[in-house]
């Protein structure tokens, strides 16, 4: 199965990047450096919140009803004249509810690392989590993902985590940088901290995870 910076990278990850970049004004290749930034990190918050009983049933309910994989059928016409704002607010709920009150710390941090101003940094996203809601309900509908324990499988495996990839340690890096279990502490501190002494800093896995 492909991880979802695959994605990004085949044919229908290039459109979803062309059609958010025109969404927001921003260059196709900064988007595509949020985005490749952004969609593990918010794999792994959406790992974090499924690892509960809850998280899990409400998550598994969302990509099995509304976020079942349709969006991906029609991607030019979700971008033609603009993302729908019912689309927009419903990014918004997704984000509210994975990030929780870590949302403006993390679309700050992006903004920081990718040179995007914060407002547009924050729309991107709101674009980004219904796609990506869709790719997982696609993949779920594929493996016949029907239980927490195959949906956390499912997450482990796009997000990277089954090959201890670098992505997988980014993930782990900005959900929980000192151990107190609460989702995205650090985040802002390790971006800005590139060069620092600690081995989970961000700068050197942003580097390997973009080839730099």
């Amino acid at each position: 199965m492909s991880g979802i910076l695959d994605l990004l990278n085949s044919p229908m990850g290039k459109q979803i990047i062309s059609g958010v970049s025109s969404q927001t004004g921003q260059s196709a290749d900064k988007t595509s450096d949020l985005l490749s930034m952004a969609m593990p990190v918010l794999m792994g918050a959406m790992q974090r919140n499924a690892a509960t009983p809850e998280g899990a049933s409400g998550l598994l309910g969302a990509i099995t009803g509304k976020h079942s994989g349709s969006i991906l059928d029609n991607l030019g016409g979700l971008f033609e004249g603009g993302v729908d704002e019912s689309v927009t607010n419903d990014g918004a709920g997704i984000l509210g509810h994975i990030l929780g009150g870590k949302q403006p710390v993390v679309e700050n941090a992006l903004s920081q690392k990718t040179g995007i101003d914060a407002g547009s940094v924050a729309q991107i996203l709101k674009v980004a989590a219904p796609i990506l809601l869709g790719v997982l309900g696609k993949q779920a509908k594929q493996n016949n993902v029907n239980d927490s324990n195959s949906l956390l499988s499912l997450l482990g495996n796009l997000s990277g985590g089954s090959k201890g990839s670098q992505q997988q340690s980014l993930i782990e890096s900005f959900l929980d940088a000192d151990g107190d279990g609460s989702i995205l502490d650090d985040v802002a501190g390790m971006l800005f901290n590139s060069g620092g002494n600690k081995k989970s800093g961000l700068g050197g896995l942003l580097g390997g995870l973009f080839g730099k």
